[in-house]
């Protein structure tokens, strides 16, 4: 897996490509210091992931990330974010950009090489106390304007969705419902397909901002 680091801190940059280097099958590919930078060097390098500050100077990591990853990019990069700020603002507009993961730069090196896994195999990791979080929070705010699926959902498939919403990973949610990863797996195409979503960090969105995901 090659991944690009984007910091504008030396030190947190040379440390992130330390914790990653030192496992197996991990090469960071590049470095950069700001969004600007980092888009630059995401279009030379076609990293698997890049993983991306917010703050930083000039461009940020928010529109970094919808540079690469949003809803316009026709050959997204997987994204995920990392940040010291631990604040819904911030986070939200992370997974509105396009990342696939939040995490805060405390989660620890196991949690950080899961979430870049999963991102570069098409799926998503947020910090689980982020998720509870987002799921309180854009639970009492509903946007009635998001457009309706495509077709209507299955009730199975409500399931699936509503465990996506609060974290749940595939073989939870397997276990949860009693059905199997490969079933799992069908489920979710199925609702991305439904919803227009391109991963699950999309779909929890879909479920927070209609509501759903506070039923």
């Amino acid at each position: 897996m090659r991944v690009l680091i984007a910091d504008d801190q030396d030190l947190v940059r040379t440390g992130l490509a330390m914790i990653l280097e030192a496992q197996d099958g991990i090469e960071v590919v590049g470095q950069a210091r700001d969004g600007r930078e980092a888009v630059q060097l995401a279009a030379q390098l076609r990293p698997d992931v890049c993983l991306m500050d917010i703050r930083m100077p000039g461009m940020d990591g928010i529109e970094a990330t919808r540079k690469l990853a949003g809803p316009d990019v026709d050959d997204p990069v997987a994204v995920v974010v990392i940040t010291t700020f631990d604040l819904d603002e911030y986070v939200h507009q992370a997974l509105k950009a396009g990342a696939r993961g939040f995490l805060l730069k405390d989660a620890g090196p196991a949690l950080l090489v899961q979430a870049l896994r999963a991102a570069a195999e098409g799926d998503a990791l947020i910090a689980p106390r982020i998720t509870a979080r987002l799921l309180s929070t854009f639970a009492r705010l509903p946007d009635k304007s998001r457009p309706p699926p495509i077709e209507p959902l299955t009730d199975r498939e409500e399931e699936v969705l509503l465990a996506v919403a609060r974290g749940q990973t595939n073989a939870e949610i397997g276990a949860v419902l009693h059905i199997s990863l490969s079933t799992v797996k069908t489920h979710l195409a199925s609702l991305m397909g439904k919803l227009s979503a391109r991963n699950r960090v999309e779909l929890a969105i879909w479920a927070y901002e209609t509501g759903r995901a506070g039923r």
